[in-house]
C-alpha cells in the first residue's frame, strides 16, 4: 500500500485502513463511529473511489449498506476545499434567514452547512474564497442544507460523476433543464452540467415545476 493518507489514530485512518484491503465491509458493524458517511466522503474527496452495495450481512441478520475501496491510489486529483470564514458564513446564513433549501424551514444555525452548488466530486481546481462578493455570486455558489441533506446530495452527486445519471429528488423525474443524464458535450468539471438538477438548486427546481403544474390546470 502507498503512504498512508490520513493522521494514525484518527476515524480517517481507522476506515481507510479497513478498506484497504479492497473487500467489502459491512457499513454497520466493521467501520468505527455511529455514521462513516462523512469519513466516506472525506476519503473521496481526497481522490480515492470507495464503491456502495447493499449486501447481506451474516453478523447483522440483515441486508446492510457495504462499501470497499477500489484501490489505494487516488483515482482522481484531489482538490483543496477551504475552511469557509466565518464572516462569509454568517453573510450565508442571513442572505437565506437560516432558511434550509429542501425542506424551506428556518432552523438554528448550528444545524445548517453551507453547501456549494456546484460539487466538489466535480472540481478541477482548488477553492479561492472572497468574503466581500456580491449577494448575487453568493446566492449563486452556495446554499443551506442539514447535514444528512448534505450526505444525500453527495450520494447522488458522486453517482452521476462516474455513471453520467443526474439525481432526482424522491423519485420524482423531472429536471428544470436539461434531462436524466449530463450532457456528453458539458465538460465533467462544467457547472452548466449540473443546471436544472434539483440538488443544484431545490429553490429553482421547485419554482419551474410548479410553473409547469400552474400550466397544466
Amino acid at each position: 500500500m502507498t503512504k498512508h493518507p490520513f493522521n494514525e489514530g484518527t476515524k480517517l485512518a481507522q476506515i481507510f485502513t479497513i478498506l484497504s484491503d479492497g473487500k467489502w465491509h459491512c457499513g454497520k458493524h466493521e467501520l468505527p463511529g455511529t455514521q462513516p458517511a462523512k469519513a466516506i466522503q472525506i476519503i473521496r474527496q481526497h481522490g480515492f473511489d470507495i464503491e456502495n452495495s447493499t449486501h447481506y450481512c451474516d453478523k447483522c441478520k440483515d441486508k446492510t449498506v457495504h462499501r470497499r475501496l477500489t484501490s489505494t491510489i487516488p483515482v482522481e486529483s484531489s482538490f483543496v476545499r477551504l475552511q469557509l470564514p466565518s464572516k462569509l458564513r454568517q453573510r450565508i446564513l442571513k442572505h437565506y434567514n437560516n432558511t434550509e433549501a429542501i425542506t424551506l424551514r428556518e432552523m438554528i444555525s448550528n444545524q445548517l452547512e453551507v453547501d456549494h452548488r456546484f460539487p466538489q466530486v466535480r472540481w478541477s481546481k482548488d477553492e479561492s474564497y472572497d468574503v466581500n462578493m456580491s449577494e448575487e455570486e453568493l446566492h449563486r455558489k452556495f446554499q443551506l442544507l442539514t447535514r444528512q441533506h448534505n450526505l444525500w446530495k453527495s450520494r447522488y452527486c458522486e453517482h452521476c460523476k462516474k455513471v453520467g445519471e443526474r439525481g432526482t429528488f424522491i423519485g420524482i423525474n423531472y429536471f428544470a433543464q436539461g434531462g436524466p443524464k449530463w450532457d456528453p458535450k458539458i465538460p465533467n468539471d462544467d457547472e452548466r452540467g449540473c443546471l436544472g438538477c434539483f440538488w443544484y438548486n431545490p429553490d429553482d427546481w421547485r419554482l419551474k415545476l410548479n410553473e409547469l403544474i400552474n400550466e397544466s390546470i
